[in-house]
């Protein structure tokens, strides 16, 4: 099962969500089309996800933001 979820909540509702039950997200970001969109960095945690806010998937297609860029900090240079 994908590690990605699509979901009728805001952002904040997820972010929230995943502190309460320790989930980690891997990226997270609000789509155009309304909603969010969360990778999380566990399969079983995403799949934890689905069953607790199963009536907020999201099941068709989406439209994601253009402007969007990835969530991750940048790469550490590590000088020797």
């Amino acid at each position: 099962m994908s590690r990605a979820i699509n979901m009728s909540v805001s952002v904040a509702e997820i972010e929230k969500l995943c502190a309460t039950h320790n989930f980690r997200i891997s990226t997270i970001e609000p789509l155009a089309s309304g909603g969010s969109r969360v990778v999380l960095l566990d399969g079983r945690e995403a799949d934890e996800v689905r069953k607790l806010l199963k009536n907020k998937i999201i099941t068709g297609d989406v439209k994601r933001s253009a402007a969007h860029v990835s969530r991750h900090p940048p790469a550490t240079v590590r000088k020797y």
